[in-house]
């Protein structure tokens, strides 16, 4: 199994490493706790890190996996990978159903983690417990939406994520409120890239909010396998990417969910306010439990 890239404080990701090899490469995960698994999805240009404190309070209660995606994080970074959302989808439901063998699973999602993890979820609707939903997407996006993939998937942005790093080091704490700047290392965020070779994954994320219509329609147009779940949101009102208005739309799938809106947070909820994502799978948990 390969070694941890780089480091980060033990303190603050306490957690054993693992690996899952698929097609020649190793996909980093940790997976600590036991009882219902709690699958943890994250975004870009984030990884596992991000989820570091829900583990962190929810491994005494449940198995908490929180997988970093190919080319991001600790994982390596497949030979041929166009770091399509569609590919992440595979990788995430073989490690999930192929090689982790989960059942009864719980999701959490935020960002690109939910077309992502919602694309593994309707189509194993089964095997899904509950879901908690974050600051994302699974339809056509926004306005807002296209002009951010239209500036930032263009060659001048794609220049910028790739040589300066500019997603992880400039827009990761854009997108938080300021205690979680001043809170946390941000250093975190950044040692995944090193190089503009290792900062592909995160330059074709922006293109992919409009190039990946088609398959985020598709998505949504499966929603409905997923209707008798318990789902929970957290959206931050000051989030600049899925403006609160996307909430209408998420009811309309999941009229019953709760959901909460917390003032202070921005687009990286984990960051802003994790104490809302330990509630909210607690209450999935405690609803599994009794059914």
């Amino acid at each position: 199994m390969p070694n941890r890239p780089f480091q980060v404080d033990a303190d603050a990701y306490p957690f054993q490493s693992h690996w899952f090899e698929r097609q020649g490469s190793a996909m980093h995960y940790v997976d600590e706790g036991e009882g219902i698994p709690v699958v943890m999805c994250h975004g870009n240009p984030t990884w596992s890190y991000l989820y570091r404190n829900i583990i962190k309070a929810l491994r005494g209660q449940c198995r908490c996996i929180a997988y970093d995606l190919p080319g991001f994080g600790m994982s390596e970074h497949p030979s041929g990978y166009a770091y399509t959302p569609q590919e992440h989808a595979q990788w995430v439901e073989a490690l999930l159903i192929d090689h982790l063998k989960l059942d009864q699973f719980v999701l959490v999602m935020q960002d690109w983690g939910g077309p992502i993890g919602l694309r593994v979820a309707t189509r194993n609707p089964d095997r899904v417990a509950g879901m908690v939903i974050s600051s994302t997407w699974a339809w056509k996006t926004n306005l807002l939406g296209k002009v951010f993939s239209s500036i930032l998937g263009s060659g001048l942005g794609r220049s910028l994520i790739l040589n300066r790093n500019l997603f992880a080091k400039t827009l990761v704490p854009m997108f938080m409120n300021p205690e979680s700047r001043k809170r946390i290392d941000l250093s975190a965020y950044t040692k995944p890239f090193p190089t503009p070779e290792s900062r592909m994954g995160t330059a074709v994320f922006p293109k992919q909010i409009v190039a990946a219509t088609p398959w985020l329609e598709e998505i949504e147009s499966q929603l409905h396998r997923l209707a008798d779940k318990p789902v929970h949101f957290v959206f931050g009102l000051k989030d600049l990417i899925t403006k609160p208005p996307e909430i209408k739309r998420w009811l309309s799938h999941f009229p019953d969910a709760t959901v909460i809106k917390e003032p202070s947070a921005a687009h990286y909820t984990q960051e802003d306010c994790p104490e809302h994502y330990v509630t909210a799978v607690r209450n999935i948990l405690a609803k599994t439990a009794s059914t």
